[in-house]
Parts: C-alpha cells; sequence; structure tokens
C-alpha cells in the first residue's frame, strides 16, 4: 500500500524526497514542532530562546483567536475565554470529566451526557478537536515562517495510554490545521528515537520510559531489536499530570488562606493556579516559595510541597510495577529508564523511580523536546531519509461506517499498520428497531456522500427493546492482504452476520490522492457540518426526552411547568430547522438547568413509591 505524497495548493503527485514531514508534540501544557536535516532532529525555537508554544487559546470579544504565550497572558485578566489543558479534554464526555469541571476557569457545557465534551466561549461552542487544531495551526506558521515554505505533513505524537476516541480526535485536529497527519505515534516511541534507541540495528535493548506531562501520564516498556520496536505493555492516567500538582497546591492554599482570598473569583482562581505552577518550578531547586496574590503573602516550603503530591506519584510507580508484570520482567530485566516530560523535572520524581527501578535514570535530552525530537525523526524515516527501521504496511484510506445524519465514523483510520482489528458499539434509534442496515464506507472526509461506499448489510432479527437498549458491536478486521471483513453482532442476543470485501477495492492512486486533498481543503467546512448534524442528533434526543418525561409526569406537574416545557420543546424544534449550531446547543443547555430539578423530583417520587410497596 504505497504512500501518495499530494500538494496542498494544486493537488499534484509530487516527489516525495522534496517533502518535508514535520514532527509535533501536541503537549496538555505547551507544544512543541521539529523536524530534521541531514538525518539530525532540530525544534523550532522562538526568537532563538524557547522552543515551548504554551497549549493556550484566548478568544478575544470579537472571537478573533490568539495561541500560545500571548493566550497565556489572558489567564488571570479573561479566565472564561482563556482555554488551557484542551488536551485533556479529546475524546472525552462530559461524564469523564466530573470530577475535573471545578478546577477550570472555562465552562464546560452539558449537552448529551455521553457525547463528547464541548467549551463554551460568550455564545460560541467549540470542540476539544478545534481548539487543539488552532494550537496545531500556530504551530504550522511557526515551522513555516522558520523554513520560508510550506508545510502540509506531519506525525503527531500522543499518550500511549490514549484510546481510539481520543487518537481519531487528534487527527481531526491535524485535518482541521491543514495537515495531512502521516502517522499518530507514541510518545514513548517518540522519546526513544530522540536517544536514538532502534536506529541502530544492532542496538537490543529493553527500556522503560517514564513519561509524566502536564495532564497525562503513562510509563511504556518497549523491547528494540534489529531496529524493530515492540511494545511490550503500557500503563498510565490520562487524567495525571503536573497540572495535577499545582491543583494540589491550589487546594491547599485555599484551605490555608480560605479567610483571606475569595476564592469564588475566577480570577482569583486562575492567578493561584498560576502561582502554584511557579511554586512548583522554583522548588526544584530551593527550600520554599514565598509570593503575594491580592496583597496577601502565600508560601509554600518543599516537605509540605513533597508531602502534597507524594499520593500522586506512587500513584506513577504502581502504574510502573504493573507494566512490567504485564510484560512479564523483573526490574532487574530493563536496560534504561528514560525520562520525559517537563513534570519529570520535580526532584522528587527522580528519586522515585530511580529508586524502583535501582539505577540512575535517563534525561539527558531536554524532557520538553525529546517527544518533538522523536517524532521528527520518525517523520524523517516516513520521508524515506533513513533505512533499517522498519515500518509495518499500512491502510491509505480511513474505513468506517455511516451513522445519524449521514456522519462517517472511522473504525480504522488510514495510516494505520495492517493487519489490524478494531471495533466499535452502536445502537437503535427506534423503539422495537428488529433490523439496523450496516453501510461502509473508504475516506477521509465526514460525511459519507463525499466519501466512497464499500458496501452494505443488514443485521435482522434484533430482539424488540427500547431505543438505546441493543448494544450492536460492529468489528472491521483488515488482513495482510488487505481483505476487509465487517461483523455486526447484538450482543444480548448474539444476532450477528458479516460482509467481506475484497482487498484495495479497485482504487487508483490519483483517486486516492485526490480523496486526500479534499479532506483537507474542505475539512473546515466538513467540520462545520458535522458539528451542526451532531448539534441537530442531541437535539432531537432532547425532544424525544421531553416528550417522555411530560407523558411520564403528568401526575404532578404544574400547569406552569407543563407549559414552560412544551415552550421549550417548540422553541428547539423550531431552531433544528435552521443552521445555526450554537443556538440549538445554547437552547438544550437551557432545557437541561429548567429540567434538572424536576428530574430530581421525578427520581425522588419514584424511590418513595418504590419504598412504600
Amino acid at each position: 500500500m504505497a504512500k501518495i505524497p499530494i500538494s496542498i495548493k494544486d493537488g499534484t503527485v509530487i516527489d516525495e524526497s522534496q517533502e518535508l514531514i514535520v514532527g509535533i508534540d501536541l503537549g496538555t501544557t505547551n507544544s512543541l514542532v521539529a523536524y530534521a536535516i541531514d538525518n539530525v532532529p532540530k525544534v523550532i525555537k522562538h526568537h532563538g530562546e524557547s522552543a515551548l508554544v504554551p497549549s493556550i487559546i484566548h478568544f478575544d470579544e470579537s472571537n478573533n483567536i490568539i495561541v500560545g504565550e500571548s493566550a497565556k497572558e489572558k489567564l488571570i485578566s479573561f479566565p472564561e475565554r482563556t482555554i488551557y489543558s484542551a488536551k485533556r479534554l479529546m475524546g472525552k464526555s462530559y461524564n469523564d470529566l466530573e470530577s475535573f469541571k471545578s478546577q477550570m476557569a472555562y465552562r464546560i457545557i452539558e449537552t448529551n451526557e455521553e457525547e463528547l465534551v464541548k467549551v463554551a466561549v460568550g455564545n460560541k461552542y467549540y470542540t476539544p478537536i478545534e481548539l487543539s487544531s488552532e494550537i496545531l495551526k500556530a504551530l504550522k506558521a511557526r515551522v513555516e515562517k522558520e523554513l520560508k515554505r510550506s508545510v502540509s505533513k506531519a506525525v503527531i505524537t500522543v499518550p500511549a495510554y490514549f484510546n481510539d476516541a481520543q487518537r481519531q480526535a487528534t487527527r481531526d485536529a491535524g485535518r482541521l490545521a491543514g495537515l495531512e497527519v502521516m502517522r499518530i505515534v507514541n510518545e514513548p516511541t517518540a522519546a526513544s528515537l530522540a536517544y536514538g534507541l532502534g536506529t541502530d540495528s544492532e542496538t537490543e535493548k529493553t527500556i522503560a520510559v517514564y513519561d509524566l506531562g502536564g495532564g497525562t501520564f503513562d510509563i511504556s516498556i518497549l523491547t528494540l531489536q534489529d531496529g524493530i520496536f515492540e511494545v511490550l505493555s503500557t500503563n498510565g492516567d490520562t487524567f495525571l499530570g503536573g497540572d495535577d500538582f499545582d491543583a494540589t497546591i491550589v487546594e491547599h492554599w485555599m484551605s490555608e488562606y480560605t479567610g483571606s482570598l475569595n476564592i469564588n473569583d475566577k480570577s482569583i482562581l486562575q492567578e493561584l493556579r498560576i502561582k502554584a505552577e511557579e511554586a512548583k518550578k522554583h522548588l526544584g531547586t530551593n527550600d520554599s516559595f514565598k509570593s503575594s496574590i491580592s496583597n496577601i503573602s502565600i508560601e509554600l516550603d518543599k516537605s509540605t510541597f513533597e508531602s502534597l503530591i507524594d499520593p500522586l506519584v506512587k500513584k506513577t510507580l504502581s502504574a510502573c510495577e504493573s507494566a512490567l508484570k504485564d510484560a512479564q520482567l523483573s526490574k532487574e530485566a530493563i536496560d534504561e529508564v528514560i525520562m520525559v516530560g517537563g513534570s519529570t523535572r520535580v526532584p522528587l520524581v527522580k528519586e522515585s523511580v530511580s529508586n524502583l527501578f535501582g539505577q540512575e535514570v535517563n534525561d539527558k535530552i531536554n524532557p520538553d523536546e525529546v517527544v518533538a525530537l522523536g517524532a521528527a525523526v520518525q517523520a524523517d524515516i516516513l520521508a524515506g531519509n533513513q533505512k533499517g527501521i522498519l515500518l509495518l504496511d499500512i491502510t491509505p484510506l480511513s474505513l468506517g461506517i455511516e451513522t445519524m445524519g449521514g456522519l462517517m465514523d472511522v473504525i480504522i483510520p488510514r495510516n494505520s499498520k495492517v493487519p489490524n482489528k478494531a471495533s466499535r458499539q452502536y445502537t437503535t434509534s427506534v423503539d422495537g428497531q428488529a433490523n439496523l442496515k450496516i453501510t461502509v464506507f473508504q475516506g477521509e472526509r465526514d460525511l459519507v456522500e463525499h466519501n466512497r461506499k464499500l458496501g452494505e448489510f443488514i443485521l435482522k432479527g434484533i430482539p424488540p427493546m427500547p431505543a438505546g437498549l441493543p448494544k450492536v458491536d460492529v468489528s472491521f478486521m483488515l488482513d495482510a492482504d488487505g481483505v476487509l471483513v465487517v461483523n455486526a453482532k447484538e450482543l444480548r442476543s448474539e444476532t450477528e452476520t458479516s460482509l467481506q470485501i475484497k482487498s484495495q477495492y479497485g482504487i487508483s492512486e490519483e483517486e486516492m490522492a485526490k480523496m486526500l486533498l479534499d479532506s483537507i481543503s474542505n475539512a473546515e467546512s466538513d467540520m462545520k457540518s458535522r458539528a451542526l448534524l451532531e448539534a441537530r442528533n442531541e437535539g432531537n434526543s432532547m425532544l424525544k426526552s421531553l416528550e417522555k418525561f411530560l407523558r411520564d409526569n403528568q401526575s404532578w406537574l404544574t400547569e406552569e411547568q407543563k407549559s414552560m416545557i412544551q415552550d421549550h420543546h417548540t422553541n428547539l424544534k423550531d431552531l433544528l430547522s435552521a443552521s445555526d449550531k450554537d443556538a440549538i446547543l445554547t437552547k438544550i443547555e437551557d432545557i437541561n438547568k429548567y429540567t434538572e430539578p424536576l428530574a430530581n423530583e421525578a427520581f425522588t417520587r419514584i424511590v418513595k413509591k418504590e419504598l412504600a410497596k
């Protein structure tokens, strides 16, 4: 399955030897971009100083966007319009963020609890994909300015512990930023490449990569042999990092200075968070930290800081032990421990990891830059500039199925390793639905009408159940010859059927190049269409919920409450026929706020009724 280099400007197939592929570390706290010259990776530095671009996005009152240091300066003055830690929101639903929402100065909204989360800025709503794409656009602009040439291809790194939804969200963010994402690479693999591990075919090592960034932690055990990387095990937490170190300091200060600071003021809360980050860094080389907020003196000593973060550090060590157990290796079998991520600079972290593995850790390469440098090495390999490292065959275009509203739901993303197996669960949208049509598509666009239909089949005989109750597992199995087998199984009844689609699907390299070009050039309009369709889907679900709530609770709702619910229903129904995604989401949020106490009352009445039996 050949790689197809295309020009973003005119869609022509071009000589790959002239193509530049950059490496991007899309981080929770900071992001970086790097590239390789003569097989040597180099990070892009701003004015020759810092390579770090703060992963912060600010929207002014006119919704103009700034990213990076300039945005960071707005954290205190405009906390509700300045978004940070967007990576923590990638691929997450509102339910996933229950414990995290209170730490945010900006507004995370609830539409449907199972849907991916959205961020409200004024009267606009943004997905984490859109937010991350703004960071990627800034990185793209930075490298283009440095090299004075356009950049259209990238390797982007993610934590090894990222799931399918988070990886797909990262791909979508790259596409929305105008980048063809050549490969999503695990951060531990990238770090290993930066250290030159695995680039020498004679090397045979077992390494542990301890990666503690601003928002995520993972530990990976890898073997490197004959230029081949093999991940033996991985463990970690996508909600554990330096941000959580900062949060423990903030909580400590809020408790310590509760009578002095107005902790309900979002600006004060934001300032506390920034001071906590300063304290963490300062205590890396000092015994105490002193500062002030609103003329109130605050302080923290090193021993208190270490006692605050000790449970979090121990949590990472426990994950390391689990990874070793999964790999069926002892600590003594590890040849090298590589430290990745800015949070590994904390002395307690380095000491604890060193003690666990019984050896000095390797942090010779700047832990902030090592992943971006490794991504640049991987990009250089993909560009064909480095030999001797195995790159497994990949699928050239994404494979997925049609979901509600004509949306393409990708199950196996393009550039995935072959052979490959992936699956997702779906459900019915109508009460008593007995049949479910599965339509398979290939392509990179968000709407199936722009992609290539490969085939379809019907899963028959689903037992009658309320909408949403059946669980249909759709699995894609792509073998080394490119033969795709799609299987659908209703898990409660074990009703099952499948479809086989032959290799390569009769698509030419020119058609493939055009599909890739179309996906990038139409990314913004596709994303808007997808967002509107998703908002309408959520709106229709809300309409059904309101109708059911009215039917089930007629006996105790007041006439005023019934009238209000009906008005909400009518207004939302009218909005669904228009094309304003933000207005639909605002209305859904209003309905949730109004109906929440009523839903609680209904639940209380049901419980009382059951207890009275």
